[in-house]
């Protein structure tokens, strides 16, 4: 991605572990800025999601078990890209099996990096209308525990300003879609 790429320069490689859905190394580099240290980094093939909205305006969530926080999150639909897979491929999928939901209406809202203080990972967020309910949706994955929830855009912006428990990639991805909400 050219968001402002500037590689540093890797001295040695310390440690490298390769995950199920990511990979983490330990490096030794030197930044731009001619600084050297050891620096942690999870590799992550990138993410898509979409902000789904039905004809009536509600948007279309996902109440989810986050086991790394132990508890539920509201999310959007969102899901980790296969190996050469297109964003839009991975969220067309996702939003399947996570809601029981297609979309025929597609825009890219845009991608940002989710955590770049410790990985790569980029988020593609796109906005999904004209929704049609599936009368036999995908299975979900085995691991995912998921509740789907109805939402006006004010009822969500009440419970992200309240504290309920939302991930940054659905805040941010809210905010991006906002204004065609």
């Amino acid at each position: 991605m050219p968001l402002g790429r500037e590689l540093p320069q890797l001295l040695k490689q310390r440690l490298f572990h390769k995950g199920r859905k990511f990979d983490f190394e330990v490096n030794r580099l030197r930044l731009p800025n001619k600084s050297e240290g050891e620096w942690e980094c999870i590799r992550h093939p990138g993410g898509a999601l979409a902000v789904p909205v039905t004809n009536e305006g509600k948007l279309v969530l996902v109440r989810q078990y986050r086991f790394a926080v132990q508890g539920r999150i509201l999310e959007f639909p969102a899901g980790t890209l296969e190996r050469n897979e297109d964003p839009q491929e991975t969220v067309r999928r996702e939003i399947e099996e996570e809601t029981g939901y297609s979309a025929q209406k597609w825009r890219k809202l845009g991608e940002f990096f989710l955590a770049p203080g410790y990985s790569d990972e980029i988020i593609y967020a796109f906005l999904a209308q004209d929704l049609e309910k599936l009368e036999t949706p995908p299975k979900q994955d085995e691991d995912e525990d998921i509740e789907t929830v109805l939402m006006t855009p004010e009822e969500l912006e009440a419970a992200i300003l309240q504290g309920e428990p939302v991930d940054a990639k659905s805040i941010a991805s809210f905010f991006l879609a906002r204004p065609f909400l």
